[in-house]
């Protein structure tokens, strides 16, 4: 079984998408951190807007270095909402996306293009979405965990910002897929959105509770 699940940052997928591959006893894979990686990998060389640079960067991306924390920064946030509009990056890690997907029992993906490009005959597509004002003051929550200085209002104008990038680039757009679920979790906690999100999957997939 393959759940595609989408959404822009901070909406609450990627924790939605650990807890179902673990309901499910599938594998998870966060393709948001793969551009995080490459972003990263740029950054570091100051070459963040060279596209070319980006994509040999994806060809030879280290699947070890996606636990690396530094992943988590804002600004390999804010720098993979740029790789990701590169053409020749999402075709380098497109094909990558798709064996982890193909590979038995099935997974779960969380990001921006699942049900659009990267799986769109998968079995269960939601599309999770949230206030920019809530997911702002998610990812402030998220940072002061971490013991991080907090800009609340910084962290929603770049959330506004990469909202932007990412619904209007020209390669795979962030949009809902046709027959994807929309689940709102604006007003729902990590458990109301965890029941829905199996509710809506069960449905699709004709699962019953107990299997």
């Amino acid at each position: 079984m393959i759940v595609a699940i989408d959404g822009p940052a901070a909406s609450g997928k990627g924790t939605l998408a650990r807890r179902l591959a673990r309901h499910y006893g599938l594998r998870h894979l966060d393709t948001g951190l793969l551009y995080r990686a490459v972003a990263l990998k740029l950054i570091h060389r100051d070459m963040l807007e060279d596209a070319e640079a980006g994509a040999e960067e994806a060809r030879h991306l280290d699947p070890a270095f996606l636990s690396d924390s530094a992943l988590r920064s804002e600004a390999a946030g804010a720098g993979a909402s740029v790789v990701s509009s590169y053409p020749q990056v999402r075709q380098a890690l497109l094909e990558m996306q798709r064996r982890f997907a193909a590979e038995a029992p099935g997974a779960v993906l969380d990001g921006r293009d699942i049900g659009t490009v990267i799986c769109p005959d998968a079995d269960a597509k939601l599309f999770v979405i949230a206030s920019p004002e809530e997911r702002a003051r998610r990812r402030a929550l998220e940072l002061e965990s971490r013991g991080e200085e907090v800009d609340e209002a910084a962290i929603l104008a770049d959330i506004r910002a990469r909202d932007h990038r990412d619904m209007n680039r020209a390669t795979a757009p962030l949009k809902a897929a046709d027959d994807a679920v929309t689940l709102d979790t604006t007003t729902l906690d990590a458990d109301a959105v965890f029941a829905a999100a199996i509710a809506i999957i069960d449905g699709l997939t004709g699962r019953t509770p107990a299997s």
